[in-house]
């Protein structure tokens, strides 16, 4: 892509660019995350808001032809590109479209539910987190992620001031919902749900990130891109998309790529 021409015509958006543009983001936190669940050959583990299945591709292996994995997601398009993005090893994942207050397992089936970056969407923590832990096998463990506030993500910020400038007058509360989420919350729910020995802590990884010519805007069209285009159209999308790369100019090496630093909380229970 040439300097400035703004997002990509052909870039996947959607749920194929989620998968797509958001994995080399997601990719050190799922490994964190399963790492906290110490998932082990022939554990049975739930990917819970499974979105296009970044952490239930990754715990596949880990639990090894002895096992099982299932994800779970409201959201069909995204359950529709984690079948078919997921490769075809044993075990075989199980992806199913289902809200997460209305598990369709039965109780006591998982070792382990993992939830990445999925909890501060929920519409009820509290009932959802009560099927994670009906479904959880005394002893089994949970772990979530959700994103640490804005002011230790500098390149969140970057898309902030984009979005909020070209996204119209509801873009800046449609922008914070990911980050919503606070350890306080997630520890206090788990615990009603009858969860013990809760944990929390922050995890901060160096991300590479692919040339950012090119994949600023592409990832920027694919989170926010409707937002912006309803607000301004596709000259709006050009312009923020514009604004992330000026603003992170500083970091960016010859090549183009930037390593930027990311941070989530970490909560860990135990049923």
């Amino acid at each position: 892509m040439a300097e400035g021409s703004g997002a990509a015509s052909d870039a996947p958006e959607g749920p194929e660019g989620y998968d797509t543009y958001h994995a080399p983001i997601m990719a050190p936190f799922v490994g964190e995350l399963l790492d906290a669940v110490d998932l082990r050959p022939g554990a049975t583990v739930l990917d819970l808001a499974c979105g296009t299945g970044f952490t239930a591709r990754a715990a596949a292996p880990l639990v090894g032809p002895t096992g099982r994995v299932f994800g779970v997601d409201s959201d069909p398009d995204m359950v529709r590109v984690a079948r078919d993005r997921h490769p075809r090893l044993y075990p075989d994942i199980e992806f199913t479209v289902a809200a997460a207050d209305r598990l369709p397992y039965p109780d006591a089936t998982f070792d382990a539910v993992v939830c990445q970056q999925g909890a501060q969407f929920f519409p009820d923590l509290d009932a959802c987190l009560a099927e994670a832990a009906r479904v959880t096998r005394p002893g089994g463990r949970f772990a979530a992620t959700v994103w640490a506030p804005l002011d230790r993500q500098p390149y969140f910020l970057a898309q902030r001031r984009a979005v909020e400038e070209y996204g119209g007058p509801d873009a800046a509360r449609h922008f914070a919902r990911p980050f919503s989420g606070t350890a306080e919350r997630l520890t206090t729910a788990l615990r009603t749900a009858g969860y013990g020995d809760t944990a929390h802590r922050e995890v901060t990884f160096g991300v590479a990130l692919p040339p950012l010519d090119a994949y600023a805007p592409a990832h920027l069209a694919t989170l926010w891109g409707g937002l912006i285009r309803e607000a301004g159209g596709e000259e709006a999308l050009t312009r923020a998309a514009r604004l992330v790369r000026d603003q992170l100019a500083d970091r960016v090496t010859a090549d183009g790529t930037a390593t930027l630093p990311f941070t989530a909380v970490l909560v860990t229970a135990t049923r």
